[in-house]
């Protein structure tokens, strides 16, 4: 892992946040990238303390000159990318069917699906000239699986899933890999918008074989591994980490 040079999107909370530690802990230069200039800057600090090298470059997913920026700027400091985590996301506005708008459909499209789309784009484009490459996209247990009151979130991880095998096959040949990593309930913001009260959580952790939520690091440890040599056969892969929810 040494000297590898990251890329990740969405990092400055949850698991996002985790991985740039697990990464800068295995010997990588880590690019955090979000949309708070301070929280970016105060986590480039705290990733450096460990005594490797990371930087902060602001950008939002949703607009393409800025991801494109991104790209280039990660390069432009460290000189390629060796992996990517596409880990920006939204949970939208929860709710029936029924409830939401053009407007709602489109936030969260534009988040979770239209930003996966771009990172990937200039991504691969970045990874080409080197001939090798791991991106890896965040999805989530219901990107495989039906929710209700969360259909347009889970349409939109629907959405990641099927772009990281359709993308992954057309660039297995230029030795980039492409592979998805799919949370279950896990301990980040996002949970606990959804969920707010200890007996909420207590009733999704019931619901869980291993009868309780993630980690951030229990993901961050999976995005490590896919991003890794270990992993150098394994492209257009969901690798689901969801306490074995997803096994009945």
């Amino acid at each position: 892992m040494t000297e590898q040079v990251v890329l990740i999107t969405g990092a400055l909370t949850g698991i996002g946040r985790a991985a740039a530690f697990a990464f800068a802990r295995e010997g990588a230069k880590v690019v955090v990238s979000g949309r708070r200039d301070a929280a970016g800057e105060a986590l480039a600090a705290e990733l450096r303390q460990l005594g490797g090298e990371a930087e902060f470059i602001r950008a939002d997913v949703r607009h393409e000159e800025e991801v494109k920026a991104l790209v280039d700027g990660t390069v432009a400091r460290f000189g390629r990318i060796d992996v990517a985590v596409n880990n920006a996301g939204t949970e939208g506005q929860i709710g029936l069917l029924t409830e939401q708008t053009a407007d709602s459909v489109a936030a969260t499209f534009d988040t979770n699906v239209v930003g996966t789309v771009l990172g990937m784009k200039h991504q691969i484009k970045a990874m080409q000239p080197a001939g090798r490459g791991s991106i890896i996209n965040v999805s989530s247990l219901l990107g495989h699986r039906g929710f209700a009151y969360a259909s347009i979130y889970t349409a939109s991880k629907h959405a990641v899933e099927g772009l990281t095998k359709a993308v992954a096959l057309e660039v297995a040949e230029s030795g980039i890999r492409v592979n998805a990593v799919a949370p279950g309930a896990t301990e980040t913001g996002m949970l606990n918008r959804i969920v707010s009260t200890d007996e909420g959580k207590a009733g999704i952790a019931a619901d869980i074989p291993m009868k309780r939520v993630g980690t951030p690091e229990e993901l961050a440890n999976l995005i490590v591994f896919l991003g890794s040599d270990k992993a150098s056969f394994v492209t257009g892969q969901i690798y689901s980490a969801d306490g074995g929810k997803n096994a009945g």
